[in-house]
């Protein structure tokens, strides 16, 4: 993975659906299906259905977030797990190696455990503070990140790092200089006037540095 995954978020101006629908009109192509407040497997299989057809219209990649069963009911690209969700040697039992597999890390010793379950990309974070994620976790900065990556180059550890946690489109180029593969946002696109135009503009960003 690389480049710009969307997180979906639901806010006060767009549901999961609409919110997907935003991202992929700016050009997105990865997005991944978070809805942490929904209790109903049901209902959450129905909305990542619906997701699923906007995906597959875009031609987009959709990850299920902690939902490995939906994931594989579904036929997603694959599923992203948090630290307290099922163990990537669990997933991958279930899903087989045709899915993508992403975790959570906080740490360079979370890349370590994660690289060794064989996941296939890291969402290191958070950069800042971010209001989208309960229980955050220590901040990183631009120092942690930089410190993750260069003892990921001393070990040889090649897995694709997705930065995440509170970065804005300014944030960018920074932290792409770094070494990361790309940025995971939700809050900074889905605040914005217009987040179809600051989906447009993010991705520029990225692929022009």
């Amino acid at each position: 993975m690389k480049g710009l995954l969307f997180i979906t978020h639901r806010t006060s101006r767009f549901d999961y659906v609409q919110s997907t629908a935003l991202a992929l009109e700016g050009g997105c192509r990865q997005i991944q299906l978070r809805m942490k407040d929904c209790t109903s497997a049901d209902e959450f299989e129905s909305k990542a259905r619906r997701v699923k057809k906007l995906c597959d219209d875009y031609c987009a990649d959709l990850y299920i977030n902690d939902k490995v069963e939906i994931c594989l009911r579904i036929g997603a690209k694959g599923v992203h797990l948090g630290r307290n969700d099922m163990s990537p040697t669990e997933a991958r039992a279930l899903l087989g190696d045709g899915f993508v597999i992403g975790g959570t890390a906080n740490t360079f010793e979370d890349v370590l455990r994660l690289n060794d379950a064989g996941v296939n990309y890291i969402g290191l974070g958070p950069f800042r503070f971010t209001g989208t994620k309960a229980n955050l976790s220590p901040i990183l900065g631009r120092e942690g990140y930089a410190e993750v990556v260069r003892l990921c180059r001393i070990r040889g550890v090649n897995v694709p790092i997705m930065a995440i946690g509170g970065i804005t489109a300014e944030d960018i180029p920074m932290i792409m200089s770094i070494g990361v593969a790309g940025v995971a946002l939700s809050s900074s696109i889905l605040n914005a006037e217009n987040p179809k135009s600051e989906t447009a503009k993010i991705i520029n960003i990225i692929y022009n540095e």
